[in-house]
C-alpha cells in the first residue's frame, strides 16, 4: 500500500512538473509592450544581405515585423508561404514587412531562399531584440507574434494569436484597420 501510494504520488509529482515546465517554456520573456509604446530600436541583419533598422522607416513608413519561431518548421512555413505568396497584395500598402528569428542568419537565408520570400528574413541569433520586444520565450525561440509600428515609431497593434496560413491575409486585413496609406 505504501509502495503504490508513494509510486502515485511519484507519477503525481513527475506530471505536474512537466506540465509546469511545458507552460515555463511557453512564457515570455518579462517585457510587455503594448499598443503606444515606443517600439525597440533594431539593427539586424537579413536573409537579402542587408541591415535593416527601425530608424530608417522613422518618419517615412509603417514597419510589421512578424516574429516566427524556427525556420524549416511546419508552421513557420506555412507563415513564409502565406506572405510570399500575397507579396503583391501585401506591397499595395505603404509599409516595410519583415519575418524575423532568433535563427542564425544563414538559416534564414537558406529558409528565404527555399520558400522564394519576396522579402526580408531578419536575424537576431543573440535574442537581444527579441528579449527586447518581449517575445522570447524561455524555450529560447521567439513566439510568432506580429508587431505593427507606426511611422513614428510607436506600436499600434500586437497580434498574438497569429495564424501562419492566413498571415498574409490577416495582416492585410489589420493594414486596412489601422488606416495605413495604400500605394496607388
Amino acid at each position: 500500500m505504501i509502495r503504490t501510494l508513494s509510486g502515485a504520488l511519484a507519477t503525481a509529482f513527475v506530471a505536474a512538473f512537466a506540465l509546469t515546465a511545458g507552460l515555463a517554456a511557453q512564457a515570455p520573456s518579462g517585457v510587455t509592450l503594448k499598443v503606444g509604446d515606443q517600439a525597440p530600436e533594431f539593427t539586424l541583419k537579413a536573409s537579402d544581405g542587408r541591415t535593416y533598422s527601425l530608424a530608417e522607416y522613422r518618419g517615412k513608413k509603417p514597419v510589421v515585423i512578424a516574429w516566427f519561431p524556427k525556420a524549416f518548421t511546419q508552421g513557420c512555413t506555412l507563415e513564409c508561404k502565406s506572405l510570399a505568396a500575397n507579396g503583391d497584395r501585401l506591397r499595395k500598402y505603404d509599409v516595410v514587412y519583415f519575418m524575423a528569428s532568433v535563427d542564425a542568419l544563414d538559416d534564414n537565408t537558406r529558409f528565404a531562399e527555399s520558400e522564394k520570400a519576396d522579402f526580408p528574413l531578419l536575424s537576431d541569433a543573440d535574442k537581444s531584440v527579441a528579449t527586447r520586444y518581449g517575445v522570447l520565450a524561455q524555450r529560447g525561440f521567439a513566439n510568432r507574434w506580429t508587431f505593427y509600428i507606426d511611422k513614428n515609431g510607436r506600436i499600434s497593434y500586437i497580434d498574438r494569436a497569429v495564424n501562419p496560413e492566413t498571415s498574409a491575409e490577416d495582416i492585410i486585413s489589420r493594414l486596412g484597420q489601422l488606416k495605413v496609406a495604400t500605394i496607388n
